[in-house]
């Protein structure tokens, strides 16, 4: 996905952003945070990094792992100036640090991250596998990464709704709500287009990941992909 359309079109929507999310999911987006959040753990990670943070709404629920840092990086200076005021209103801004940055280009040493995590954003990557590599590249040996990612559902009669409820409802109360032509249409059109499911995990298994699993929550319409670097 071409990056400056990408960070146009959130700039353009990032002061309704956040009412959005949890209106139109029905306030269940907390609940697949807390699903990946909870999924790291065990692993008590200290140096964490979220990319495509958007508003900071998974580095805030990851703050909860109790780490030292919690870098929040994403392309749109719109979508971060959103979030450095909700972290400073949650007395967060000493735990997580906003940065304009691409998951294929970061200036994040290798083997440098315990954790890494990516809500909603892995689709939007401008190159998913050079995306995924830079993942690879800064997680220490053994460091892990949750992948949060809107997927297809397999179920004939809950995909019928759910396509209608995502192509036709989805779109027009996010056009009226955000007053944006294109940003709700995209959201469907990039769903469609990402490569879920077993084709996803190859593509990790191709940069190097191992003891890859997926886990789908409300009947697949989301996944969690969950990867450790060895």
């Amino acid at each position: 996905m071409e990056q400056v359309y990408v960070k146009n079109l959130f700039n353009s929507i990032a002061k309704k952003y956040d009412f959005l999310n949890h209106f139109l999911s029905v306030g269940i987006d907390f609940y697949w945070r807390r699903k990946a959040v909870n999924l790291l753990k065990k692993s008590n990670p200290k140096i964490i990094l979220d990319l495509a943070t958007g508003t900071g709404d998974f580095a805030v629920a990851l703050s909860k792992l109790n780490p030292n840092k919690i870098f929040a990086i994403d392309i749109s200076s719109e979508m971060i100036s959103v979030g450095i005021d909700k972290i400073a209103k949650k007395k967060l801004d000493k735990i997580i640090s906003f940065e304009i940055g691409a998951a294929e280009n970061m200036r994040f040493e290798s083997n440098s991250i315990d954790a890494v995590t990516v809500g909603f954003g892995v689709r939007n990557f401008e190159n998913l596998e050079k995306g995924l590599s830079e993942i690879y590249r800064v997680l220490k040996n053994n460091g892990q990464t949750a992948i949060l990612e809107f997927s297809r559902p397999r179920n004939i009669i809950f995909k019928k709704i759910y396509y209608f409820y995502f192509k036709n409802i989805l779109p027009l109360v996010g056009k009226l709500i955000s007053k944006s032509d294109f940003a709700y249409q995209y959201l469907p059109e990039s769903v469609m287009k990402f490569p879920d499911g077993e084709e996803f995990i190859s593509i990790m298994k191709n940069v190097g990941f191992k003891n890859i699993s997926e886990k789908r929550l409300t009947f697949g319409i989301v996944t969690i992909y969950f990867a450790v670097k060895d």
